[in-house]
């Protein structure tokens, strides 16, 4: 898979870097985004020792940050082989239930969860190379019904349907939904305000998984990285 190209949002921390960290030392292209320029930077000093990268600051709802990261991508590697909607809104921590949800905080957690992936993608179809992948990040929050989880869970459960949707649509493209398990990142952290999430894996457990998914054969659906991890 050397020389090819992936486009990894939410790609300055936690999963989104480990990722980028593990294809760039194999050859690929990576393009990463953050909504902030100061850890961004620090991801791309750090990738640049390992490799091919481009970092470009944004927010992914903003449609030229998505036109932008698709351009950063056909100028590295002339089309892209890997999508990765990686980039996630929690919403209000501690999480609130849905009778007294902030209607405003509800809707930026379905853009930036939801409509931006899908623009994202709408994006990168035209130069997405047959064959190629997407991974959508989701959660067992999409799948669980956990109380207090409303906001952050169905806007999960709401990317899982869209890119299943997507992959019968798209059947020479792999489109996997991918829960990582707990780790131990920031947004794990801002879930749980005042715990020690410290004994969570770190997100590079979750990695071997995903690179599973990217470089094998299995076919679009939903899994769990841990449970796909090569040997």
């Amino acid at each position: 898979m050397a020389d090819s190209t992936a486009i990894i949002t939410g790609g300055s921390r936690g999963l989104g870097l480990a990722l980028a960290r593990s294809l760039v030392v194999d050859g690929w292209h990576v393009v990463i985004d953050a909504r902030t320029s100061g850890e961004l930077d620090q991801a791309r000093h750090e990738l640049d020792q390992l490799g091919s990268v481009k970092a470009v600051v944004g927010d992914v709802t903003d449609p030229g940050h998505r036109r932008a990261l698709v351009a950063a991508a056909v100028a590295a590697g002339g089309g892209v082989d890997l999508l990765v909607h990686n980039a996630s809104h929690l919403g209000p921590s501690p999480q609130p239930r849905l009778a007294h949800y902030p209607l405003a905080a509800f809707s930026r957690v379905y853009e930036v969860n939801v409509i931006a992936p899908l623009a994202l993608t709408q994006e990168a179809l035209p130069v997405l190379r047959s064959g190629g992948c997407i991974l959508a990040i989701s959660s067992d929050a999409g799948v669980e019904a956990y109380e207090g989880w409303g906001g952050y869970g169905s806007s999960k459960a709401a990317l899982e349907h869209l890119f299943a949707v997507l992959a019968a649509e798209h059947p020479q493209l792999r489109v996997h939904r991918v829960d990582p398990g707990d780790m131990n990142t920031r947004m794990h952290q801002e879930a749980f305000p005042g715990e020690d999430v410290s004994d969570r894996p770190p997100p590079e457990d979750s990695v071997p998984g995903l690179r599973s998914l990217v470089d094998g054969g299995l076919p679009s659906g939903r899994y769990q990285a841990r449970a796909v991890a090569a040997p």
